[in-house]
């Protein structure tokens, strides 16, 4: 189990270092998108870039168009910075000094319904204003498989709490 604990310590820093990229980054093109500061438009305004900030190097470049601007650029970028976080969260559970907990079990339910329907709304909300890539249904795909395992596991913990309960008890 020390094998565990520290491959999810590890596993923890790293997705919860790239949740704090993406929803920074998210964020921030928001702030910039609002305000216009380190904003460039390219071609009469057909394309935008985001760049690094007290910069003039281009960090993120998109069609200065509204509906690709919040549902294929801050949309994406939001929603996996909240699938980092919620990971993150899952792989602190691991390293915590009980295994099942009621936290373990309600950030397993978090991650299942947020894999679950999150990816499926956004891209059905998206398909109203803008074109929908076929990739998009892949990713809705392994997402939806990603919450089916997770919730597996969220009912392996309920078992697994229910029985330590039961074990406290008798010790």
């Amino acid at each position: 189990m020390n094998k565990v604990k520290i491959i999810s310590k590890i596993l923890f820093y790293i997705t919860r270092l790239l949740a704090f990229l993406y929803l920074g980054t998210t964020f921030y093109s928001l702030f910039c998108l609002l305000t216009g500061w380190s904003l460039v438009f390219r071609e009469n305004q057909k394309y935008f870039q985001v760049l690094y900030p007290f910069t003039q190097t281009a960090f993120l470049n998109g069609d200065y168009n509204m509906p690709y601007i919040i549902f294929e650029f801050l949309l994406v970028l939001g929603l996996y910075g909240l699938f980092f976080l919620l990971a993150s969260n899952i792989f602190k559970v691991f390293f915590q000094p009980r295994l099942f907990s009621q936290y373990g079990i309600k950030q397993l339910r978090l991650f299942y319904l947020s894999n679950l329907f999150l990816p499926g709304l956004a891209v059905v909300l998206a398909s109203i204003f803008a074109e929908v890539d076929d990739i998009a249904v892949i990713l809705i795909i392994l997402h939806f498989i990603l919450g089916i395992f997770a919730y597996f596991f969220a009912a392996i913990f309920k078992q697994g709490l229910q029985l330590q309960n039961e074990q406290d008890l008798f010790i």
